[in-house]
């Protein structure tokens, strides 16, 4: 095993960060609830999710002047300075959208959040104590301790690829599923009631089917953001919310009214024949 995915390991399996990262991740969750806050820092705006786009202009810039500090020269010092200083002001936001997603995780993804984020805190530090230490002329310290951050911030982002590409936090739960494209019979149209969830089998796809108002909806079952039973959620306002974090999809087309979800749910057509309610994707 390599000693990446051992440090992973046990990283997911020491519970006693739990007993600070359970109640932070509460407190993040409360300072985030606001709808327009919410779909700002989950990337609902933007169709996908902000914080890995974000993480690429402090992790970029803190690159650059690392190189910079080590074979730049003396005429490249403002450059160096420069960059450590965009740095450290483009990681807040990528630090608030950052604790945004955080909020949302569980367990092993929690714990490994946890250690992230508080990698790249002791990194944003580093940094700020070296801008200091060059503005006041201390330029051998000040590259000693971006060099230092640099190293943390590298320790930091494998631990955020881990949770994107290995883990799968915040990526669109509904890419892979296949929806068929041909009129599928799902269900008698007789055994689904007014304001009712219902789950469905449209081949291999999990289908949610809603009665309101007479009219007949079917979104994809499993929520995108982060895998959530649609079916066990709730009717608001035209929406279906999504049981675990609280996303709202229109019934109507699947589009977001609320995140932390940033893909909208696919929809499907629906129609009645013969007493049989048949659906097929969107598209």
């Amino acid at each position: 095993m390599a000693f990446g995915d051992a440090l992973v390991r046990r990283i997911e399996g020491f519970t006693a960060l739990d007993k600070v990262a359970k109640p932070l991740a509460g407190l993040v969750g409360k300072a985030v609830q606001p709808r327009t806050v919410r779909n700002l820092l989950s990337g609902t705006y933007l169709g996908h999710p902000a914080h890995p786009m974000l993480t690429d202009v402090p992790i970029g810039a803190w690159t650059m002047s690392a190189l910079l500090d080590i074979v730049g020269g003396a005429k490249s010092e403002p450059a160096a300075d420069l960059l450590v200083g965009a740095g450290i002001l483009s990681a807040i936001p990528t630090a608030a959208t950052g604790l945004n997603d955080w909020s949302d995780t569980i367990g092993g993804d929690r714990r490994i959040g946890a250690v992230h984020a508080t990698a790249n805190v002791a990194a944003l530090s580093l940094y700020v104590a070296s801008l200091l230490a060059r503005r006041s002329g201390g330029r051998g310290t000040g590259k000693l301790l971006g060099l230092a951050g640099f190293g943390v911030l590298v320790a930091g982002a494998y631990l955020g690829g881990h949770l994107s590409f290995a883990k799968g936090v915040n990526v669109n739960h509904t890419f892979l599923e296949y929806r068929p494209q041909e009129w599928t019979t799902v269900l008698a149209e007789a055994e689904l009631s007014e304001g009712e969830l219902r789950r469905v089998s449209a081949g291999e796809a999990s289908v949610l089917l809603v009665r309101e108002d007479g009219e007949i909806h079917a979104l994809a079952n499993t929520c995108s953001h982060a895998g959530g039973p649609l079916d066990e959620g709730e009717l608001a306002d035209g929406c279906v919310i999504c049981p675990w974090h609280g996303s709202a999809f229109r019934l109507s087309d699947g589009e977001i009214v609320r995140g932390p979800a940033s893909a909208p749910q696919p929809a499907y057509e629906t129609r009645v024949r013969s007493g049989k309610i048949e659906v097929r994707a969107l598209g």
